[in-house]
């Protein structure tokens, strides 16, 4: 079947996207960040997606969404979806090979494999996170990434909180000796780095409330909270610490401590955010008196190069009233510590502070002066003075929303294809981040 959302026939238009080098297509789109990705068009890409799926809800709420960013009043998208469904769909994907960049946001249980077999096809592969839940899937993607590398094509994932702007700036902050001073080593009770995740199973996105596949809480299919959510904590403190710094898993990486538990759902709360009356036989595993177990937390202590770091996730079922996600992040410095609250007094939005000891109009000078880099950089960022050191006041303009970060993403893969190579620690900094979160389930389950 084919769905032609938003055509214009004109024949000028059709001669500009045929000279568009990149062409999308999007493999068994389960989870809603496939759509997000096509929230805005793109300069290089052309409007017409091919996308292979089985047939079923999933693909369904995938081209609702993308028909909605089609239809809406502002800035209405325009692509063409061009949809085969079937049970052979990524057979048919590979032997068609309608275009160049596969995206990949669905089910886990499959996607190293789909990862894999793209980039030995000599396709581009935009995975959103995780792209390996265990350790056998973390085995595979090593391979897939000496297969991309042997193939010349690009095997990115979607890391969109480096772009969520107190993040950002925190590590901006941190390059910055005059204010954060030398980043501390810490210790396993006193970690340098801490960064922690509170998520909701029900949520609303693009203002509709999420209806989530029953396969979500299949930790089978969707991983456990320790390799999904933590995939992005676990690179922020790459990123954050280690700035453009290549790390090797083998050497820089130590495990120190794990732990997981579940949230319980009951089944109520399950039909709410799945729409369904009862549970699959795939989730009886995890049934006890009714309630639903899933092991969608998970905490994890490790050091990296030297510096003792922990990150954690907990998934609740909803938030309260006016509240959503929250994240918290420290980074310890010699003389100052960096750190985003999200809580009620930020009225849960991420704030970014710097806090110090040191009270000297010396120090404070050197804050003053050194500050005015990042201004050049974010124009109307601020400081404002509170009695632990500063707020750091954001300017609205670059508080563009979680939703918006997918684009900011693919729009930096694509310019990373243009280049024809992805920057030198990318590919070993995301081998450390896999092994380290696989690796740490594995000792986590291994505890019971």
């Amino acid at each position: 079947m084919v769905f032609n959302q938003g055509c214009n026939s004109k024949k000028e238009e059709a001669k500009n996207e045929e000279k568009k080098p990149l062409s999308l297509i999007v493999v068994e789109p389960g989870h809603f960040h496939a759509a997000l990705v096509q929230k805005s068009m793109y300069a290089d890409v052309d409007s017409v997606v091919h996308v292979y799926a089985s047939e079923g809800p999933d693909v369904k709420a995938y081209l609702d969404k993308v028909e909605k960013y089609n239809t809406r009043p502002e800035d209405p998208t325009h692509w063409k979806e061009e949809v085969y469904t079937g049970p052979d769909f990524f057979e048919k994907m590979i032997s068609e090979k309608k275009g160049n960049v596969v995206v990949l946001a669905g089910n886990n249980q499959k996607k190293t494999d789909f990862i894999k077999k793209s980039v030995d096809a000599g396709l581009n592969v935009l995975a959103d996170k995780p792209m390996a839940i265990d350790a056998a899937g973390f085995d595979k993607l090593k391979e897939a990434f000496a297969s991309a590398d042997k193939n010349k094509v690009l095997l990115y994932d979607i890391m969109t909180e480096r772009y969520e702007i107190t993040n950002t700036l925190q590590r901006e902050l941190a390059l910055l000796p005059e204010i954060f001073g030398e980043l501390q080593k810490g210790t396993p009770e006193n970690p340098a780095v801490s960064k922690e995740s509170v998520h909701h199973f029900f949520k609303y996105i693009s203002g509709e409330p999420l209806v989530r596949p029953t396969w979500f809480f299949d930790v089978n299919q969707q991983g456990e909270g320790m390799v999904d959510v933590t995939t992005h904590l676990v690179d922020l403190v790459q990123w954050s610490c280690f700035p453009n710094v290549s790390l090797d898993y083998q050497k820089d990486i130590q495990l120190l401590s794990t732990k997981r538990t579940a949230t319980q759902l009951t089944p109520s709360q399950f039909k709410l955010v799945t729409k369904s009356e009862t549970y699959p036989d795939f989730l009886k595993k995890d049934i006890k008196d009714t309630l639903l177990n899933v092991y969608s937390n998970g905490e994890l202590n490790y050091t990296l190069k030297g510096v003792h770091a922990k990150v954690s996730v907990i998934w609740n079922f909803q938030a309260p009233e006016g509240t959503g996600d929250t994240h918290y992040s420290i980074m310890k410095g010699s003389k100052a510590n960096l750190i985003v609250r999200q809580g009620k007094d930020q009225k849960y939005k991420p704030v970014l502070y710097i806090e110090t000891t040191d009270k000297s109009k010396a120090y404070e000078d050197a804050v003053t002066a050194a500050f005015k880099s990042i201004q050049d950089k974010f124009p109307g960022v601020e400081l404002k003075k509170i009695p632990a050191g500063w707020e750091v006041v954001i300017d609205a303009k670059y508080d563009t929303g979680h939703e918006s970060h997918f684009a900011q993403v693919a729009n930096k893969y694509m310019e990373y294809l243009k280049a024809g190579k992805l920057p030198e620690w990318e590919v070993p900094n995301m081998i450390a981040k896999y092994w380290l979160t696989t690796s740490a389930l594995k000792q986590a389950k291994e505890k019971k």
